[in-house]
Parts: C-alpha cells; structure tokens; sequence
C-alpha cells in the first residue's frame, strides 16, 4: 500500500495517544501527512510525542489534556467546540483509550473498578461518539471513525469482567452507528482488534508472557492507516482484527 500523503491535510484527532497503540497509531498519522490532534490525561507524554513528531519535520499537532473518566457531558460537549475552533471540520478521530480494570472473577471484581472501566471504555466513547459525529458529517472527505474493540468483546472470557463487558458495548456502539449513519453517509464507522499486542496493557494482563513473543504496535499499524485513508470509504460498520488483516496483506 502506498503511504506517502496519504493523509495529506487531513484533520485526525487520536484519543489516548499517549503510549502504546494509540501513540504508534498518531506518529503513523502524522507521517502520513495528518494534520494531528493528539488527547489523553499524560501532558508530558504528549509533550513528548509533539516534540518527536517535530523532530521528523511533520506537523506540529495540537495537544488536548483530557481525562476521561473525570469529565461530564459538557466538558465532552466542550472539547468538540474546541476541535471544531482548532481544525474547523474533522475528517477522522481513532478512539484508542481503555481501561484494562481488574483480572479476577465476577464474584471478586471491586465495584468502583468495574465504574471505572466503565466510564472509561463504555461512556467516554459514547460521549466522543456523540459530540463529534456532526464535525465528522462536515468532512470535505469520507471521514473515518475507528473504535477500538478486542476478541473478549466478542467471546466473553472468565476473569476479564469488565473490560469484556466493555469491548461488547463497543462492538454494539460501533454497529448501531453505523447503521444508523447508513451506506451513503459522509462518515465511516469501524472497529479495529488489535489482537496480542507488545503494549503496557498487555503486560498488566500477561504479566508472565514473554513481550518479544507478540509484535509492536508498529507492526499492525497497516490497518489503522487503511482504515483512516480514502482508500477505505467503502468498508462500513466492520470490526477488523489487526493481526489477520496484516497477515493477508503481507
């Protein structure tokens, strides 16, 4: 696939870009061309990513400090205002964010954790969802909404409570959008698993797993390139695992 520009002037915002998948997927963008907005609560890990992305002569990207499960319905309602002040329209916006929660049995999982997983990973994106879909609507391109999703969203697996739960919400939050935007809307919704992945996610939840024996976030970024371009515009109310789509490029 080629890479080059592909995303030239295009306004991308990438929410939890801080580390891991979410950091990987920006600095992808942003090579690419993207016009780059960049959210999480790190500050000075964003204000690291800005300075690398400086650093490869891209474009600066704006930083949002911004946590999730802290914020209402109108600190939400404001960011989007914020966006639209920034950028004026937005042609995509990767919803990275997750909380892993506790690895223990329903019987066992701490109420306040299972909240916080929740608001984070369920109601957050809901929100995002909600308050950016209208600057989405006002793309001059196809733009790209990409949720992101993980195979215990699919299949619910003993011991990963809440976070489970939450990759299911997704998943039904990713469809019933899509279906409620429809085959001919200005705005493409999908979801993206990124499978077994070398993040700081995945070691909280593999702590005995060997890191070398999983691939980068680098590795799969093909995926979330594909997804965000043009050449994507006609793949709608999908939910795409990263490692198999990779694997069939290759």
């Amino acid at each position: 696939m080629h890479t080059s520009n592909i995303l030239n002037g295009h306004s991308i915002l990438v929410v939890g870009s801080s580390e891991g998948i979410g950091r990987e997927a920006a600095l992808t963008y942003a090579r690419a061309g993207a016009k780059l907005m960049i959210l999480a609560r790190n500050t000075s890990a964003l204000e690291q990513l800005k300075r690398q992305i400086i650093a490869e002569g891209l474009c600066s990207p704006r930083i949002f400090q911004f946590d999730l499960e802290s914020k209402n319905e109108d600190d939400y309602r404001q960011l989007a205002q914020h966006v639209e002040a920034e950028s004026h329209t937005l042609d995509g916006a990767l919803l990275n964010a997750s909380l892993l929660g506790a690895r223990t049995t329903l019987a066992d999982y701490p109420w306040d954790t299972w909240q916080q997983v929740m608001q984070v990973n369920v109601n957050a994106q809901f929100l995002l969802v909600k308050h950016l879909l209208p600057l989405l609507q006002r793309s001059s391109t196809d733009a790209s909404l990409i949720l992101t999703t993980s195979s215990v969203g699919r299949q619910g697996r003993a011991e990963w409570g809440a976070y489970s739960v939450s990759k299911f919400a997704t998943e039904a939050l990713m469809q019933i959008c899509a279906q409620e935007l429809g085959e001919n809307s200005p705005v493409r919704i999908n979801c993206i698993n990124p499978g077994g992945t070398r993040t700081a996610m995945r070691a909280a939840a593999y702590p005995e797993e060997d890191p070398s024996s999983v691939r980068t976030p680098a590795d799969i970024m093909d995926l979330y390139l594909h997804l965000m371009s043009p050449e994507s515009s006609d793949v709608r109310g999908q939910s795409i695992d990263a490692q198999n789509w990779n694997r069939q490029k290759a």
